[in-house]
């Protein structure tokens, strides 16, 4: 039987052009990321963008908002931004906070070689981002420091106790560091990346004022310029400054120069529990005298009292940027008291234990005292506040 092949259709093949394709060119990265932390911020971001793109032209610019979860929608308009513009990102931080740590994360997200930090209320003044820039890119500068109290910057409106309490901390900073810097408590500020890798470990990340701790980090001399500016007053949202910056400036002002010995929490902690021997002692006397409670009624309620105490005010100071709140204030009080408890065990324990060794009764006190604090330190550090969730 004679068999006829098949005529199959032969799959059409492109020719290729001569010329070989060439890929698409990629886009050149920033040279200038503005690092911008963000807290209840939306009214102002959208602004602070428009201004940027208009006094950066010619530079290859990215702006890295760092939002601590703001509960106004922040992150949400800064995203919005990013999808029409993509030099503009939005880096959203979940269970923390702090403006330091804000700073550090977002400086870490970006590739560009400089490195500027502002902030998102519009109270720096922008126009001078390119100044510092060049001085940077041209000069030989280092770091460019956006001054208050230099040339013609100034503070604009600000009120006398806030002006005061500025002039004070710019005076005692000079304790930790060396450098010439007219305005070492400035949030404004630009420098190489370089510098701030080799800063960067050394850097706190529960602090306010990075420019400070990066000027005490770094111990050689460097080239630094500053740049003048005046302050201006908010128009949108709310100061984000309180009464707990003192405390954030006192801590990282010990940190700078106790940290290599002890961690600045650890030290933290113990000025909260030396205040708390004060609210005992005041409990047990205003317990005695106005109630009908017996002595060791009375000591009871105010160790309780003393325990409560001691907790929220470290959770409002030591441990500000891992804040509980909610229902995760009452759980982390109950892990709190726990493990106080067992730590005032151990206290009781070593010291009677020392001094039935004939060790003096204040020195046998004094070691009880130590291994309940460092108990208590380490037991809260990992169980109450080691996994707090909810921020407030």
């Amino acid at each position: 039987m004679n068999t006829r092949a098949m005529s199959l259709p032969r799959p059409q093949v492109r020719e290729r052009s001569s010329g070989a394709r060439r890929p698409v060119a990629a886009a050149k990265a920033p040279q200038l990321v503005v690092v911008i932390p963000t807290y209840c911020e939306r009214a102002n971001v959208g602004e602070l963008v428009r201004r940027l793109r208009v006094v950066l032209h010619g530079i290859r610019w990215e702006a890295v908002f760092v939002d601590d979860d703001s509960p106004d929608g922040t992150a949400r308009v800064i995203r919005g931004i990013g999808h029409k513009d993509r030099r503009v990102r939005c880096l959203q931080r979940l269970g923390r906070r702090g403006l330091a740590g804000a700073c550090i994360e977002g400086m870490l997200a970006s590739n560009a070689p400089y490195i500027a930090v502002m902030d998102a209320d519009l109270q720096h003044d922008e126009t001078i981002l390119p100044r510092m820039f060049e001085h940077l890119r041209e000069g030989g500068a280092q770091l460019v420091v956006a001054t208050r109290y230099g040339g013609a910057g100034g503070i604009g409106e600000w009120e006398a106790s806030r002006a005061a309490i500025s002039r004070h901390a710019t005076h005692l900073s000079h304790l930790v560091y060396q450098h010439p810097v007219s305005d070492p408590m400035s949030g404004f500020f630009m420098l190489k990346r370089d510098l701030f890798e080799e800063a960067m470990r050394e850097l706190s990340t529960s602090g306010f004022k990075l420019l400070l701790d990066i000027l005490a980090s770094i111990k050689h001399p460097i080239q630094i310029a500053e740049v003048p500016y005046t302050f201006r007053s908010r128009t949108h949202g709310e100061s984000k400054l309180d009464s707990v910056v003192v405390w954030d400036f006192a801590m990282l002002m010990l940190d700078k120069l106790l940290g290599r010995y002890v961690p600045m929490r650890f030290v933290a902690f113990s000025l909260v529990g030396g205040a708390g021997i004060a609210v005992h002692m005041a409990a047990v006397t205003l317990l005695l005298k106005f109630t009908t409670l017996g002595f060791p009624a009375g000591q009871s309620l105010a160790a309780v009292l003393t325990m409560v105490f001691n907790y929220a005010v470290n959770n409002v100071l030591t441990y500000r940027d891992q804040r509980r709140s909610g229902l995760s204030w009452l759980t982390g009080l109950v892990s709190f008291m726990a493990a106080c408890s067992l730590g005032a065990f151990a206290n009781v324990t070593i010291a009677t234990f020392a001094f039935s060794r004939h060790v003096p009764w204040a020195l046998a006190a004094l070691a009880g005292i130590i291994v309940g604090a460092v108990w208590n330190y380490a037991m809260t550090s990992r169980f109450t506040w080691g996994k707090a969730r909810a921020v407030g």
